[in-house]
């Protein structure tokens, strides 16, 4: 016999079992860390109201010579002082704004991409923190549930179908993508092994930013610019450097893509959707693209596992938005099979993007 101090009436299958974090099988309170995490999730938007507040209200360009009383910031900005301090105190705990002393507040260098001038992310956050995307993420667990983008449920159309029928948000989003990705675009130009000649065809380039600065810094090449006809219409090629380099053309990518091209370049296009819709848009390069010549798809590639990575973020904003998806490598190289292009490298750019590579069959 051997004695113990289990309760009558109960075994020891039954009592709670030490974790390797010392928390037992029945223990449901998190960590105060856990809870702390949580919270902070919780209220994200929080960052991003304010975030938009700052925009919105151009603290970034009154703030442009110098530091600034918060009562003088709030007369330049016409708000109210108090409150306006209060939303800068919460941006520069994270580094957007800083308070040099009491109540008096300067540009960061996060904060400087807020002012309202060429190459800022002012534009990126007045769309991704607008009525589309909030309102399409308030019926999240809608999309869920149903399986369908959420944006569709609140607005009762496909995001893109929207756009083309809303020129104010087909312009916010076109100025909101271009704010976004243009960092990158000088990134992606150096980083990709681009040839000393040839013809590349952005195809779904928006307003050009990437167009030009591979042009810019591969001079042996000239470019063609696709997109729809009020997207190109805003193009950023007319530059003296690039003159006689380039063209725009106009069109729908489900249909044709021009020809002629030595690479065709679809940068930030076939995470936006669907693998249905995806073959239709590869079908149409694949119809046009000589033999010799290469597919760059800009995306990011979703790493497995738990880590954090910003592909995970973004594919949330795809599935609910806009019936897209980021891909893994091996979603990459199923979706180029079927497309009649065999997947050759994934070039690495130092940031989220990768460009993957693909050749005609």
């Amino acid at each position: 016999m051997t004695s113990s101090s289990t309760p009558a009436g109960s075994s020891a299958e039954n009592q709670p079992h030490d974790q390797p974090d010392g928390r037992s099988d029945d223990q449901s309170q998190p960590s105060s860390d856990e809870a702390i995490a949580l919270i902070e999730l919780l209220f994200g938007s929080v960052f991003s109201s304010a975030l938009r507040t700052a925009a919105v209200h151009r603290v970034a360009d009154h703030l442009a010579e110098g530091p600034l009383p918060v009562d003088e910031l709030a007369r330049r900005a016409e708000v109210h002082a108090d409150s306006l301090r209060r939303v800068l105190r919460l941006l520069a705990s994270r580094g957007v704004f800083r308070e040099t002393e009491p109540g008096v507040f300067e540009l960061t260098p996060a904060a400087h991409t807020l002012r309202d001038v060429p190459g800022s992310l002012r534009d990126g956050v007045l769309f991704a923190t607008g009525e589309t995307m909030t309102r399409s993420f308030g019926v999240l667990e809608d999309a869920v549930r149903e399986g369908k983008p959420g944006f569709e449920i609140a607005y009762g159309a496909l995001f893109f179908d929207h756009l083309s029928g809303n020129p104010e948000d087909q312009e916010s989003f076109d100025k909101g993508m271009s704010s976004l990705s243009g960092p990158l675009n000088d990134i992606i130009a150096t980083a990709y092994p681009f040839p000393a000649g040839g013809t590349v065809v952005d195809v779904a380039g928006g307003q050009g930013g990437l167009l030009r600065a591979v042009l810019q810094h591969h001079p042996g090449l000239s470019g063609v610019l696709f997109d729809q006809e009020q997207t190109v219409a805003g193009h950023l090629l007319d530059v003296k450097e690039l003159a006689g380099r380039w063209r725009v053309e106009s069109g729908d990518f489900f249909r044709a893509v021009p020809e002629g091209g030595d690479l065709y370049v679809l940068k930030n296009i076939l995470h936006d959707w669907s693998d249905e819709h995806s073959l239709r848009i590869l079908a149409s390069i694949r119809a046009v693209i000589p033999p010799t010549g290469r597919l760059l798809v800009v995306d990011t590639v979703m790493p497995e596992g738990n880590d954090p990575d910003p592909s995970k973020v973004v594919d949330i904003i795809m599935l609910n938005v806009a019936s897209g998806r980021e891909r893994t490598e091996d979603e990459f190289n199923s979706l180029f099979q079927q497309a009649g292009f065999t997947l050759t490298r994934i070039v690495e750019t130092g940031s989220f993007p990768a460009v993957v590579e693909g050749v005609p069959v």
